[in-house]
């Protein structure tokens, strides 16, 4: 067992131990400690340095892969080993804050230009970047022109941090890198937020600065307009830009570069190709849909984000039916960060001292110190030609009696003995003599005395050019301005980000009503099977849309013709019928929406089978108005056998599709024509050539359910290939284009769009005719046409071919049952 120790009656004496108990004042400890610590994070880790624009973390990279030789033309090595390399060697920090500012090296959405070349994930604008161990690196050609020079004593190199090796103080920097990567970082009581700009632009302002040390802030602003940043986007409002340049600090706003497209046949989108500078999709995606959860965004429909390295961003924002897209994207800018503020502090170390600097107060800095880099390096060439000139000079004396050198160097004792003698007999320095007795046999040849005093005149050249340059500070701020030139040439790339005045951003933006509002519009239909709805005047007197006569604000181009067109409003409704016999219902505002009539026509129309499933072989007809039908006659139809039939305006508001005829097997309808008044006249053309025209009140009104009623005779085998309701004048109508018919002759076996015989006759030309008869003949069929395979009825014909072009018809003629004329081209349809 453990004895026991004994209790003692006195209580134990404290120990004392001599000189271990010092008194300090907490409050100045705590102060002093809190200096050296923000002293280390301002000078050695937080602020770039104003010459080279590079942190001390950024500069020992740089510095350790330049070591490692890992050059462009050199492969990648693991981003693993030049972080060992460099927190071994240059930077007693931890691995990962040595990994993330290499990481930042070589992102292209990060840096204007970037220094280091990653090859693996370097991560996005949303995600973070693999491990060091999966990504490998090496110097981007940029950094070559940041290195370049280090051992020719350009900067002053100083002990790491354990006095084992040196590494530079700053690199010699051959562009601003300050302006041109800009730069961030949170320091103690200080922070420091500069901007990405154009390299050729910043090297231009430099130039002149170079050129012009007087030159004021708004002349190097002619040059720098405001900061180019690697993602692009638009700059909103300059007015912080200037303030900044001239005081070191302001403020701008980034914006998104959006597009309105249709993304959909029926709807149009926002598209997004740039964001704000390290602003990525997901980040506007998941506020998009936080906003729009809380109701706060009104008429996004979805969000996808087709982003791909080949295609670059791309992000497509679909707009609700019914919403202006120009008011949503006025949102988004608003709620999103679609729209973001940079504030600029371009703080940066000068002389070992944190300044804020403005546009020139950075670039005077940067001149000067390159200015001071160049004549080092000259001086440095400079000693190192003079050094080589000095033994060329010795050795060119020596080859001259190179009898009597061999002869005094055999007869010497030893190296030194003949070192000796050779700086006496021959008048040389010690380099000069140790030169020659370390000379080659075969440098003795006829030839290599001619390279020698070749390699002498070169650098007496050379040596008197350095030594201009150093006597003459112009001179020497040439070569500055031509080096600075060269590196924006062969690194320089076009501006990417747009700058925009406040006024200019505004006109880009219009203020819109969010829903688009119930305004009068016209709905068309085109010949090759196109819908869209384009503005119109509010009509005044009532009267209703004609489908026989174009109206003056229906869109009128030369690669399309309007087949259909009838009044609505944008939030309205309009029935689409088909040979099927059905009448659609479709919402105006799921229509494309086009500019005012006759700017564009239907290019940016969408197919009808983008709104309507169609059967196989079901075609759009014609266009009927379904929400306001007091007053009208109707809806005249007729079909291939020769049924016509008039349908009542009673459409009930409850279908979105309905019969609106009885078709008996294997028959369908080829056209169909919106009644106003029932003063119409009804007029069928057949495969036959035959044209029967007679009024439409002879057609009692039916209902839905009804069969319609024989309308003209059909030979059998035959067919009806046009059926239209025209009016031929009237009151009020004097004015009115005549109706005309348009036929088109050809071969009954050929492919729709085949060539053939056209023909246009006054309508006024044919005699009117009771229901159900035959008609009378309305073309004259050639040598190898035998039906007709088109035609048309109605005012200001337009024909189109297959590609939806315009084809030229004939001038009308009045005979009615003459020939056509040959088609410049094949006729698809007719409008």
């Amino acid at each position: 067992m453990w004895p026991v120790p004994k209790k003692s009656d006195k209580p134990a004496e404290p120990t004392q131990v001599a000189d271990t108990v010092i008194d300090i004042d907490v409050a100045e400890e705590m102060s002093s400690a809190f200096l050296e610590y923000a002293y280390s994070v301002i000078y050695s880790r937080a602020l770039p340095d104003a010459r080279d624009g590079l942190k001390p973390v950024q500069r020992r990279i740089l510095f350790g892969m330049d070591e490692l030789g890992l050059r462009p033309d050199r492969g990648y090595v693991k981003s693993s080993r030049v972080v060992g390399e460099v927190m071994g060697k240059y930077h007693p920090h931890g691995d990962q804050a040595i990994y993330d500012a290499l990481v930042r090296l070589a992102q292209p959405f990060t840096m204007r230009l970037p220094l280091v070349d990653g090859h693996g994930n370097f991560g996005s604008l949303d995600d973070g970047p693999a491990a060091s161990r999966y990504t490998e690196a090496r110097m981007a050609p940029a950094a070559l022109t940041m290195t370049a020079t280090l051992d020719e004593d350009t900067v002053d190199m100083v002990p790491n941090y354990d006095d084992q090796l040196l590494q530079p103080e700053v690199l010699p920097a051959a562009y601003p890198n300050l302006l041109v990567n800009g730069a961030s970082g949170i320091a103690v009581g200080m922070a420091t937020n500069i901007a990405p700009h154009n390299l050729r632009e910043v090297v231009a302002a430099a130039r002149h600065l170079l050129d012009n040390p007087a030159a004021t802030v708004e002349d190097l602003m002619r040059f720098v307009p405001g900061p180019d940043l690697p993602g692009g986007g638009r700059i909103v409002g300059l007015d912080g830009i200037r303030d900044a340049y001239r005081t070191g600090r302001g403020s701008f706003r980034t914006r998104a570069k959006a597009t309105i497209e249709n993304v959909t046949p029926r709807r149009k989108g926002i598209v997004v190709t740039e964001l704000p500078y390290l602003v990525g999709p997901e980040k506007v995606i998941a506020k998009l849909k936080t906003q729009v959860q809380a109701k706060k965004l009104q008429g996004i429909a979805d969000v996808k984000d087709l982003t791909d390295r080949h295609n670059g961003l791309q992000l497509v924002i679909e707009v609700k039916n019914g919403f202006n897209p120009e008011a949503v994207l006025a949102q988004l800018y608003k709620q999103t960060p679609m729209e973001e503020s940079f504030g600029i502090n371009t703080v940066a170390l000068v002389d070992g001292q944190p300044r804020t600097l403005g546009l020139k107060e950075a670039l005077q800095v940067y001149v000067d110190f390159r200015c001071e880099v160049v004549r080092r390096r000259t001086a440095f060439r400079l000693g190192k030609r003079r050094d080589r000139l000095h033994l060329v000079e010795g050795l060119l004396l020596a080859i001259l009696d190179i009898d009597e050198v061999i002869q005094l160097v055999r007869s010497s004792d030893d190296a030194a003995e003949a070192r000796t003698r050779l700086m006496e007999v021959f008048d040389l320095s010690e380099a000069q003599a140790s030169y020659i007795l370390e000379l080659q046999l075969r440098r003795l040849t006829k030839f290599s005395r001619i390279e020698l005093e070749t390699e002498r005149d070169e650098l007496q050249a050379a040596i008197a050019e350095l030594e201009a340059i150093l006597a003459d500070e112009a001179r020497l701020r040439g070569v500055v301005s031509d080096e600075l030139a060269a590196v924006a040439a062969e690194h320089g790339t076009p501006r990417r980000t747009v700058l925009l005045e406040s006024e200019a951003a505004a006109a880009m933006v219009p203020a819109a009503p969010l829903e688009v509002a119930d305004d009068p519009v016209t709905v068309a239909l085109s010949a090759t099977g196109l819908i869209a709805r384009v503005p119109r005047e509010e009509d005044t007197s009532g009267a209703l849309v004609r489908t026989d006569v174009r109206p003056a604000d229906a869109p009128r181009v030369d690669h399309d013709a309007i087949a259909s067109v009838v009044a609505a409003t944008a939030r309205g409704q309009v029935g689409l019928v088909t040979s099927a016999g059905r009448l659609v219902r479709l919402s105006v505002v799921d229509l494309p929406a086009l500019p005012a009539a006759g700017s564009l026509g239907l290019t940016g129309g969408a197919p009808v089978a983008a709104f309507v499933d169609l059967a196989g072989g079901e075609r759009p007809l014609a266009l009927v108005r379904t929400d306001d039908v007091e007053g009208t006659a109707g809806l005249a139809l007729g079909t291939a056998r020769g049924v016509v039939k008039r349908v009542r305006p009673e459409y009930p508001a409850s279908k979105d599709a309905m019969e609106v005829i009885s078709l008996a097997e294997g028959d369908e309808l080829v056209g169909a024509a919106e009644l106003s008044d029932g003063s119409e006249e009804l007029v069928f053309v057949t495969d036959a050539a035959a044209l029967l025209r007679y009024p439409a009140s002879l057609v009692r009104p039916q209902g839905l359910s009804g069969g319609g009623v024989a309308g003209i005779k059909v030979p059998e085998g035959g067919r009806v290939v046009a059926f239209a309701a025209v009016r031929t004048g009237g009151e009020g109508e004097t004015d009115a284009p005549a109706p005309v018919v348009v036929t088109v002759a050809g071969s009954a076996g050929a492919l729709p769009g085949s060539g053939g015989s056209v023909k246009v006759t006054p309508l006024e030309a044919y005699p009117g005719k009771g229901r159900a008869t035959a008609g009378v003949r309305c073309h004259r069929f050639l040598k190898g046409e035998d039906a007709l395979v088109l035609a048309w009825v109605g005012a200001d014909p337009r024909a189109v071919d297959a590609g939806g072009s315009a084809v030229a018809l004939p001038e009308p003629t009045d005979r009615r049952d003459g020939s056509g004329t040959p088609a410049p081209a094949a006729i698809l349809g007719i409008g």
